[in-house]
């Protein structure tokens, strides 16, 4: 990416080993995140470029010397952050605050939305996938990259179960897996806050007893008719836009939780009388910590329980992937996916 709206398929050189824990990944499958259309929106030009994409499936093509439990020709996903999988906070379940850990899409790492890409941490970071895994698993199976498991982590956050109203505000691609999450994990009523109606048409499908079309004030007014009055025990907040953070504070029960997944778009968040303090709120949430559920949600999809990969309604090639962002951009897709 150049610049907002200026997407641009070039040649770079290919990456190669640098630390004895890196793994080179022949990339077979990739995306577009929700989260790549802010630099999309607002980034400043600059004719560098920054590599795009953190979300993949691919082969092992090269391993360094310390890379254990993996070998070319593997059949990998990896997280959207690359993580040791071994030190203190890692056991703690917070990978993506892994002090030897990082993020993909820089000029160290590489970008996803590419043939190739160098994972460091791979041994803590790849998680190995069936050889002889269906070929129509493998969206769903991309989803436990990023999209499916942030919305996992919103409701795990959360504590989401048994005879909670949840409102999930957003319906991109993440917000409608928190929808499934949350439905996975016995809420009893959600809320999906959001105006797609092909998207919303789909939040039912996977649980969103309620849709809210209205927006700000009008919305707020909404949620808490729905629930007497009383507003939601949960909110999840997938946009990530001040906005949304307002809505969620508005919707939410006394007590109740908030828990953002949405990359926030600001940096100062009220937190006083009026939004979190008066209703005695928990607020919660960051960068989904994906590699601490990814092997559970493996097996769940892998056995027929789960099936999130529906968020795909769209593909293209690398080569136009510009397209790719387009028909995201203009809601014409939700969620599309790329094949090198």
């Amino acid at each position: 990416m150049f610049g907002a709206g200026d997407v641009r398929v070039v040649d770079i050189p290919e990456p190669t080993i640098l630390e004895p824990t890196d793994a080179i990944i022949q990339v077979t499958l990739a995306c577009v995140c929700g989260s790549d259309l802010h630099p999309y929106h607002s980034m400043p030009a600059d004719e560098t470029g920054r590599p795009m994409g953190h979300e993949f499936i691919g082969v092992v093509d090269q391993i360094g010397a310390a890379v254990t439990g993996l070998a070319p020709g593997d059949l990998v996903v990896s997280p959207f952050a690359w993580a040791d999988n071994t030190c203190p906070i890692c056991r703690d379940g917070f990978h993506t605050a892994c002090p030897h850990g990082g993020f993909y899409g820089n000029w160290q790492t590489g970008g996803a939305q590419a043939e190739k890409i160098r994972v460091p941490q791979a041994s803590g970071t790849l998680v190995k996938l069936p050889t002889d895994v269906d070929d129509a698993l493998l969206p769903a199976l991309l989803t436990l990259a990023d999209v499916y498991l942030t919305g996992y982590h919103a409701a795990h956050m959360a504590r989401v179960g048994p005879g909670k109203t949840v409102t999930v505000i957003g319906d991109g691609a993440v917000g409608l897996s928190a929808v499934l999450a949350a439905k996975q994990m016995g809420a009893e009523r959600i809320i999906l806050m959001g105006r797609h109606t092909v998207r919303t048409d789909l939040g039912r499908e996977w649980g969103a007893t309620d849709v809210v079309a209205e927006r700000g004030e009008e919305g707020i007014a909404k949620v808490i008719e729905l629930t007497g009055g009383e507003g939601s025990h949960v909110v999840l907040e997938a946009v990530g836009l001040m906005p949304a953070y307002e809505q969620a504070y508005g919707v939410l029960r006394p007590g109740g939780v908030i828990s953002r997944v949405g990359v926030p778009q600001y940096e100062d968040a009220p937190v006083g009388f009026g939004s979190l303090f008066g209703k005695n709120a928990t607020l919660n949430g960051g960068p989904a910590p994906v590699r601490a559920y990814l092997e559970d949600a493996l097996a769940q999809v892998l056995d027929g329980r789960l099936d999130p990969g529906r968020v795909f309604d769209a593909e293209t090639s690398l080569d136009d992937i510009a397209e790719a962002y387009r028909l995201m951009d203009s809601r014409e897709a939700l969620k599309v996916l790329v094949r090198p």
